[in-house]
């Protein structure tokens, strides 16, 4: 039953002595380095997707953006299907002052399209190996519009209690389908953590429609995972060009999870995307 909900639906001062002196000096060294800001460049923030959270799917990415002066937001994504995860992440972009590059993998691509529209402080959308869905299209539909993708196979539908009293469908990768169909490129030591650590999915997150597509009106930028198992790579290129991307990168041999064995390429996506808008 999972498989048809997914098809149809699925970030001194100085001393005196000389005491004094080498004790300060031993602090300063033992003290972190704090990340180095730059005012005027626009606040990164960054959505994670399904059966992932912020800091497995980021972290490489956001020290990179730290260390080249960028201020990083990557908030949790509830994955509670897009009536619930949009307006919980359009709120979190209200809450930021200036201008905003936006990044969303994969099912977090969907989230960023809808959130995004109407907000002026949004300035270039990223898109990472993700959905980028159009008005009134639903993610389990576009899932399947070319082969490849492992997704449908991969799931357990797990049921729980809404709070209405209704009973939801909650997916997660089973164990031994996590890595081919989620991150091929990393080491299996990496993938088995992932998977004992999956965030549960909303099958609805499948079928929601989605009721804005901010790409239509904000500029965007998209990565190509070649090696993707999750979204199929030709729906990644024939959203970003239907999208009228500014710029396409595609990451040979990259699995669905390509932010995190390339974050560096990654990086450079999203610096691009904040030259091309400045």
């Amino acid at each position: 039953m999972h498989k048809k909900v997914v098809r149809h639906g699925i970030i001194a001062a100085g001393a005196a002595g000389a005491t004094a002196a080498a004790l300060l000096a031993s602090t300063a060294s033992a003290a972190p380095a704090s990340p180095r800001t730059d005012a005027a460049k626009p606040t990164v923030v960054l959505v994670h997707g399904g059966f992932a959270d912020a800091s497995a799917s980021w972290n490489a990415v956001i020290k990179q953006l730290q260390n080249d002066g960028y201020q990083v937001v990557a908030p949790a994504n509830p994955l509670r299907g897009l009536p619930t995860d949009v307006p919980y992440l359009a709120s979190v972009l209200k809450s930021i002052e200036g201008p905003i590059i936006l990044a969303g993998h994969s099912y977090g691509g969907a989230v960023i399209t809808n959130a995004a529209a109407g907000n002026p402080n949004v300035k270039a959308l990223v898109y990472v190996a993700a959905f980028v869905p159009d008005k009134g299209e639903k993610l389990g539909e576009l899932i399947n519009k070319y082969p490849g993708t492992e997704i449908p196979d991969a799931v357990n539908a797990v049921p729980f209690p809404n709070q209405d009293g209704s009973t939801g469908s909650d997916l997660y990768l089973k164990a031994d389908k996590f890595r081919s169909a989620f991150a091929a490129d990393l080491p299996v030591s990496v993938t088995n953590v992932m998977q004992a650590a999956q965030r549960p999915f909303s099958a609805s997150s499948f079928s929601d429609a989605t009721e804005a597509a901010a790409w239509h009106t904000i500029p965007s930028w998209g990565m190509v995972a070649t090696s993707d198992k999750a979204i199929p790579p030709a729906l990644q290129r024939f959203e970003y060009q239907r999208a009228n991307a500014r710029g396409t990168v595609e990451v040979s041999g990259a699995s669905h999870s390509v932010m995190i064995s390339h974050p560096g390429a990654v990086t450079k996506l999203i610096k691009r995307a904040d030259r091309g808008t400045r």
